[in-house]
C-alpha cells in the first residue's frame, strides 16, 4: 500500500469517526427536555417541535436545520438548552422555500435563553435578506426569568424579534403563525404581528399575563382557556383568525395557507440544468488530512462540490495560495473563493505555504470579488486558512494594504456569500475568507473545522509566555515540569474553544454539516438567495492601491 493511500485511508477513517460523533450528538439534541418531558407533551396529545416540522414539511423535499447546536455546552447550571429551544431551519411547505421556526416546549418549557432569541433573530435575517415567508409553531413559556437582563431589554435581544416582525410585514414578507402551546407577555405580539393566526383549541393560548400574574396584579381569578383561549380569541378579541381541534388539522391548514402564496419576481442568478460532479463527495473524507498541519489540493475539494467537476480557474498563475474561479452548483453560476493548502511556487519561484495568504494572492481575490459583484455571480468561500503572511518581507511589500483591498471587497460585496469553513479559520484570514461579521447568507463548518485568533500552540506559547512573566515579575519561580504542565492546561482550554462545536453553540456558524451534504446545502443556500432579485449598486469605497 503506497503511502498516499495510507494517509487517504487514514484521513477517512478520522473523519468517518468525527461524522460518528457528530451524529451522536445530534441525536442526543433532537431529544430535546428527555424522554419525561416528551411524554408530557404526549399527554396533552400535542406533537414536539420535530414531530410538527416532519408533518409540516414537504416529504422527500430537502430541509436544512439552522443552529442545531445553539447553546450546545452552555448553561448547564440551568440543565442545559438543547437546539436553543427552538428548532427552526430551511425547507419546503407546498413546493414554496421558507423559514421554519418551533418552540421546543420540552425545553424549560419553551423558554427563551439568550441564545434562543440570538437564533429567533438569525432566522428572522434569513428570512429578510432571501425574502422567505416565515412560519412560527408557537409553543413557549416565554422568557427564562433568571436570565432576563440577558434576553430582555438590548437591541439584540427578545423585543428585537417583534421589531423585525413588522418590518418583514412592510417588506412583503409573508408570516404565519400557528399557536400550539403557550404564547405568554411579550411573545404574545409574535403571532399577532404575522398576517395570519392560527390557534389549537385546548392547548394554544395567547396573553400578556397568564392566570396567575392576573390573579397578583389585579386580583382577578381566571382560566387559561377564558382569558386567552381559541375560543376567546377567534370569538371574542378577534385576535385569531382560524381554531382547530387538532394539531393536524391546524398544520394541515398552514399547507393550505402556503400554497395559494403568489410566486416571488424572477431572481437575477444565473441557472443552468444541474450535473452531478464526476468524482465522489464521499472521498472527502479521505482528502482532507487528519492533521490540520498537513497540505492537501484545494482543487480536489471544489472538483466535488461542482457540476461536471468543472472548475475555470481565474489569474490561474498569479496568487496561488487562494484559488478563484467559476464553476456552477446545481445549475446555479457561482464564483469560488477558496484557499490553496498545497505549498505552491510562486512566479519569482520562491516557495510559499499553503493556507497562507500572501500579497499577491489577497490582490487576486479583491480583483475576482468585485468581478463577480459586477456581473452578480454568488461567491462561495472555501475556508481553510491560517492568516496572512507576516514577517519583514511581507510588511514592506504592504500586505496590510492587500489584505485590507480583500477585506473591503468582501465587505462591500452585494451578492449573496456562502461560506464553508472546511479546515483552519485563523486570524483576520477569517474576515478577508467571510467569517461571521461579514454577512454571509449562510455559513457552515466540517467536522474538523478550527475558528480562532490563531492556532493551538501558536496561541498557548504566547498565553504562557505572558503568564510566566507575570509569574517572575512577582518574585516566583516555574521549574520545566511547572511550565509544561502549565502549557498543557492553556492548550486545552484554548484549543476546546476552536471546535466547530463551541462555533455552533454560539451561532458563529450556522450548522455543522457531513462534507458530503456541502453541495447540497450550497444549493439551498442558493435557491433562497434568488427569492430576492433586489441586489444594490456594488460599491468599495477607498482601496489603497
Amino acid at each position: 500500500m503506497s503511502s498516499q493511500t495510507l494517509d487517504f485511508s487514514r484521513n477517512d477513517d478520522f473523519m468517518r469517526l468525527a461524522l460518528s460523533q457528530l451524529r451522536t450528538r445530534m441525536d442526543k439534541i433532537a431529544s430535546g427536555g428527555g424522554k419525561a418531558a416528551v411524554e408530557r407533551q404526549r399527554e396533552r396529545d400535542k406533537w414536539t417541535a420535530r414531530e410538527r416540522i416532519l408533518y409540516l414539511a414537504d416529504e422527500g423535499a430537502p430541509f436544512v436545520e439552522i443552529g442545531a447546536f445553539a447553546g450546545y455546552g452552555m448553561y448547564e447550571d440551568e440543565g442545559g438548552c438543547p437546539a436553543g429551544g427552538t428548532v427552526a431551519g430551511v425547507g419546503y411547505v407546498s413546493g414554496r422555500q421558507c423559514v421554519i421556526v418551533a418552540n421546543d416546549q420540552t425545553v424549560k418549557a419553551g423558554a427563551w435563553f439568550p441564545i434562543t432569541g440570538k437564533k429567533n433573530l438569525r432566522m428572522q435575517e434569513i428570512a429578510m435578506e432571501n425574502h422567505l415567508p416565515v412560519i412560527y409553531l408557537v409553543d413557549s413559556a416565554g422568557v427564562f426569568l433568571p436570565m432576563q437582563d440577558e434576553i430582555f431589554p438590548d437591541k439584540e435581544h427578545f423585543g428585537r424579534i417583534f421589531r423585525n416582525n413588522a418590518v418583514m410585514s412592510a417588506m412583503g414578507i409573508t408570516q404565519i403563525a400557528a399557536v400550539m402551546g403557550p404564547c405568554v407577555a411579550g411573545g404574545a405580539y409574535l403571532p399577532i404581528m404575522s398576517d395570519e393566526t392560527l390557534m389549537v383549541e385546548g392547548n394554544g393560548s395567547i396573553f400578556l399575563a397568564g392566570p396567575y400574574l392576573v390573579r397578583a396584579a389585579i386580583g382577578e381569578d381566571v382560566d387559561a382557556e377564558t382569558l386567552g383561549g381559541a375560543d376567546t380569541h377567534t370569538e371574542i378579541s378577534g385576535i385569531a383568525d382560524y381554531k382547530f381541534a387538532t394539531e393536524q388539522e391546524c398544520l394541515d391548514q398552514v399547507k393550505k395557507i402556503m400554497s395559494k402564496l403568489g410566486h416571488p419576481r424572477a431572481g437575477v442568478f444565473d441557472r443552468a440544468a444541474p450535473v452531478a460532479p464526476l468524482k465522489n463527495a464521499e472521498e472527502l473524507y479521505g482528502i482532507i488530512p487528519s492533521d490540520p498541519t498537513k497540505p492537501y489540493d484545494m482543487l480536489d475539494v471544489i472538483e466535488r462540490l461542482v457540476d461536471g467537476s468543472a472548475f475555470e480557474p481565474f489569474k490561474q498563475e498569479y496568487g496561488k495560495t487562494i484559488l478563484c474561479g467559476y464553476a456552477r452548483v446545481e445549475g446555479w453560476a457561482v464564483g469560488i473563493v477558496a484557499n490553496q493548502r498545497k505549498i505552491v511556487k510562486s512566479r519569482k519561484g520562491e516557495m510559499q505555504m499553503g493556507g497562507v495568504i500572501y500579497n499577491d494572492s489577497a490582490d487576486k481575490a479583491a480583483r475576482f470579488i468585485m468581478n463577480c459583484n459586477q456581473k452578480k455571480i454568488p461567491l462561495i468561500f472555501l475556508q481553510d486558512v491560517t492568516g496572512f503572511m507576516v514577517g519583514s518581507r511581507s510588511e514592506h511589500a504592504g500586505i496590510i494594504k492587500d489584505g485590507a483591498k480583500m477585506v473591503n471587497a468582501v465587505a462591500n460585496s452585494v451578492v449573496p456569500k456562502i461560506t464553508i469553513i472546511i479546515g483552519n479559520s485563523y486570524g483576520a484570514g477569517n474576515y478577508a475568507m467571510c467569517g461571521k461579521a461579514y454577512d454571509p447568507r449562510f455559513i457552515y463548518a466540517w467536522p474538523c473545522a478550527k475558528i480562532a485568533v490563531m492556532g493551538g500552540d501558536q496561541a498557548a506559547k504566547t498565553l504562557l509566555q505572558i503568564q510566566v512573566s507575570s509569574l517572575k515579575s512577582k518574585g516566583a519561580t516555574i521549574d520545566p515540569a511547572e511550565e509544561k504542565k502549565l502549557l498543557d492546561e492553556i492548550k486545552g482550554r484554548y484549543e476546546k474553544q476552536t471546535t466547530p462545536y463551541y462555533a455552533a453553540a454560539r451561532l458563529w456558524v450556522d450548522g455543522i454539516i457531513d462534507p458530503a451534504d456541502t453541495r447540497k446545502v450550497i444549493a439551498e443556500g442558493l435557491h433562497a438567495a434568488n427569492h430576492n432579485p433586489d441586489i444594490p449598486e456594488f460599491k468599495t469605497g477607498v482601496i489603497q492601491v
